[in-house]
């Protein structure tokens, strides 16, 4: 679902342009009271912010920034005033776009969609960044399921990427035998030490310059395994 809120601060009637974004899929919310835009903003998923602002009155560029301040998703203001200061004014406080109103539905919608889909694409990326995985010169791109050391691709097995990610997602910690087992295979461990330690064996000839000595995967005697 795209959510969109309306924050409208003048007496503009917002049926139509609510009756256009519930034709392409947008769910939306509308808001009269600053504060309470804050406060959903941060208590949950909004896509793109419409701002019906007057301005200059009512303080309008620093609502505008209050609302900035609180998420990052688009922010369109409607408004009235065409002066060139105050659209440079709105989009230096954080406006993403600025829309003289009265304004024709078909060109607001254009405007809305760009914006979104330029979100969507941002979020994306921020997303596949936050799925890449580094400990010094051993790196996991999970996007692409591909992994690197110094630069070098390393052919795992499916198991064997699967163990990896698992340490190296949460660096550090030490995983019992059983808790890597029954992470990756998704059943009870019974009699699974063999098993996980032929797979740690070959990671580690993958990945170690020296298995015997090795700098990334590690053994912790009595416990478990881990990476760093």
């Amino acid at each position: 679902m795209k959510n969109v809120l309306i924050y409208n601060q003048t007496t503009t009637n917002m049926e139509v342009l609510k009756i256009f974004l519930a034709q392409e899929g947008y769910q939306v919310i509308v808001m009269n009271a600053l504060q309470d835009v804050v406060q959903r903003l941060k208590s949950s998923d909004i896509h793109l912010v419409i701002m019906d602002i007057d301005f200059p009155k009512r303080d309008g560029i620093e609502k505008l920034k209050s609302v900035r301040n609180a998420e990052r998703m688009p922010i369109i203001v409607l408004s009235t005033n065409d002066t060139e200061q105050m659209k440079i004014a709105a989009l230096g406080a954080g406006a993403d776009d600025y829309v003289l109103n009265p304004y024709h539905p078909l060109e607001l919608m254009a405007r809305i969609n760009s914006q979104f889909r330029r979100y969507t694409q941002l979020s994306n990326m921020c997303e596949n960044i936050n799925r890449i995985y580094r400990v010094d010169d051993l790196v996991i791109d999970d996007v692409i399921r591909k992994v690197t050391v110094v630069g070098r691709e390393v052919k795992l097995t499916p198991i064997e990427y699967k163990i990896l990610r698992l340490l190296v997602q949460d660096r550090g910690r030490v995983f019992s035998i059983d808790q890597i087992y029954e992470s990756i295979w998704n059943m009870q461990a019974i009699g699974a030490d063999n098993t996980i330690a032929v797979h740690i064996r070959h990671i580690r000839e993958k990945i170690e310059s020296n298995p015997k000595e090795p700098h990334y995967l590690k053994v912790v005697w009595g416990t478990g395994y881990k990476v760093g």
